[in-house]
């Protein structure tokens, strides 16, 4: 089985490719669109490589993007299981499984603050001025879009704050997301392990809310940029790309298709 997160991990911005440059552009498709506009991209020759991906193995897509944002990508497969909101939803054939949202709900109650009190931090945190805007995802948690990513400033003191209260935060791009800790991609990912009866799980993420789904993996890649390699995360089962952006998602898949059909995924 196969574990992906989506944004920064598989599919890119324009403004976000990190082509080196004078390098030429790859033929890139369009997976998500905004309404009717180009938002985000993956190689034509990854969707190929994913598409084989998906027949060798038990491909699911794992994202913090909310239900309808998630429900705007095309990769050109259809999952059999996805994780939406960061583990609080599990999609069977693109549905969400209420008996998992009953689950979730239970394991959240009392193991967090409110979210209330986290939509209240936000908006404070917002009053600053380096953030655009706050949105609250499907009622689970919240994250704030920075006007740029170089305008967020220090909030080591908030993670600490935070932390204290059962949630976690975490700094991908411009967003900045405060999360439940008891919310996480793994838990959703070890669901849909047993239901597909899988023996090896292969995992690929960017960011500090993925290092869950990446430790308990097999086998695990991320790629040479994002918040994890920022902090110069490394774990001994954790290969790491030598491209950044749109490359290190070819890389990537690359490297989970060679371990699918080696290693039985």
């Amino acid at each position: 089985m196969l574990a992906c997160d989506l944004d920064q991990t598989l599919i890119f911005s324009r403004t976000s490719f990190r082509l080196a440059e004078g390098a030429a552009e790859p033929a890139v498709t369009v997976v998500e669109l905004i309404d009717g506009a180009p938002s985000a991209y993956l190689t034509t020759r990854g969707l190929g490589v994913l598409a084989r991906l998906h027949e060798a193995a038990v491909f699911v897509p794992v994202t913090t993007r909310t239900l309808a944002q998630y429900r705007r990508i095309d990769l050109g497969v259809r999952p059999a299981f996805a994780v939406a909101a960061n583990g609080g939803h599990l999609l069977v054939d693109g549905e969400p499984d209420p008996a998992w949202a009953e689950q979730v709900a239970a394991r959240l109650a009392g193991a967090c603050a409110p979210l209330a009190q986290m939509q209240d931090l936000a908006a404070r945190l917002a009053a600053e001025g380096w953030a655009r805007l706050v949105r609250t995802a499907d009622d689970l948690f919240v994250y704030l879009v920075a006007h740029s990513r170089e305008a967020i400033p220090d909030l080591s003191a908030v993670a600490a704050e935070v932390a204290g209260v059962g949630w976690s935060l975490s700094a991908q791009g411009r967003k900045v997301y405060l999360v439940p800790a008891a919310l996480t991609k793994q838990a959703a990912v070890a669901e849909v392990a047993r239901r597909a009866g899988a023996g090896r799980v292969l995992a690929a993420g960017d960011s500090v809310l993925d290092v869950p789904m990446l430790a308990a993996a097999d086998l695990a890649v991320r790629p040479a940029h994002g918040e994890l390699h920022d902090q110069d995360w490394h774990a001994p089962h954790l290969t790491v790309t030598t491209a950044t952006g749109l490359l290190a998602a070819e890389e990537l898949l690359d490297l989970l298709h060679t371990w699918a059909t080696t290693t039985g995924a």
